[in-house]
């Protein structure tokens, strides 16, 4: 990028003063510094938490990365939060199950990959973390294979859908209650299982600390466990794994 950014003032079609622009690292709104370097150091921008945050600083932060990125992802946006920003800012996507915004440059491309993740949840009472995760992995270049509903008390549910499963690149799986989902489908896989445990489930669930502490005790192999509810962790690291996978493949060929 710096080397971009120099030749274009050497040749004169970028002036002093833009190139200093470019060049800055952050920008200082006051109530946040926006890292304007991310997606040249880990390959996604910044994304925005929403959580917390007034609908003022939203728009204020989406603005300022909209202008410097061709993708913008805000999680844990509120359905009221959403409708407020929507009016400010055009172009955005609302979903509202896994609460995000996602805005994409008109000429950008959706699928920049070829391939898929499998975003498999357990119960229909999971979703809203699964689909944080698939939009996630979309929001990063990804395809995303939603395959909703498959868990352990009915595990023909899950052998139905094994085929797609197998054939993904990395599986992120979705499971509340005592989490023994993605036990089963890392005895199945010979790829990476991302593991999302959710606070879905009664009392002993202990807010999903239970699912948690099965993932983490799971005897399967090849399996990472994200914190509880962590979707967007989940899928941000499986669209990575699958990035890569790409990358190799390509070289390769």
């Amino acid at each position: 990028m710096l080397d971009s950014i120099l030749e274009q003032v050497r040749e004169g079609t970028l002036d002093i003063d833009d190139a200093k622009e470019r060049l800055k690292t952050y920008k200082d709104l006051g109530f946040a510094k926006l890292d304007f370097h991310r997606e040249e150091r880990q390959g996604y921008p910044e994304v925005v938490f929403g959580e917390g945050k007034t609908v003022y600083q939203i728009i204020e932060i989406i603005k300022v990365l909209k202008a410097r990125h061709r993708r913008i992802l805000a999680t844990r946006i509120s359905p009221e939060k959403a409708a407020a920003i929507q009016k400010e800012v055009e172009n955005l996507v609302y979903n509202e199950t896994a609460r995000t915004l996602f805005w994409k440059n008109a000429e950008e491309q959706t699928i920049l990959y070829q391939g898929y993740v499998a975003v498999v949840s357990a119960g229909t009472s999971d979703l809203r973390v699964a689909e944080e995760a698939a939009v996630t992995v979309e929001a990063m270049g990804c395809e995303a294979v939603r395959i909703c509903d498959v868990g352990v008390a009915g595990i023909h549910r899950l052998l139905d859908n094994l085929e797609i499963i197998r054939n993904a690149t990395v599986s992120v799986v979705v499971a509340g209650m005592e989490g023994a989902l993605p036990s089963a489908v890392g005895g199945l896989v010979s790829h990476p299982v991302i593991a999302v445990p959710t606070s879905v489930g009664y009392g002993a669930n202990f807010g999903g600390l239970s699912a948690l502490l099965s993932m983490i005790n799971s005897c399967a192999s090849g399996i990472s466990v994200v914190n509880i509810d962590n979707g967007f962790g989940g899928g941000y690291n499986a669209a990575l794994i699958h990035r890569m996978a790409n990358e190799k493949r390509g070289e390769q060929q």
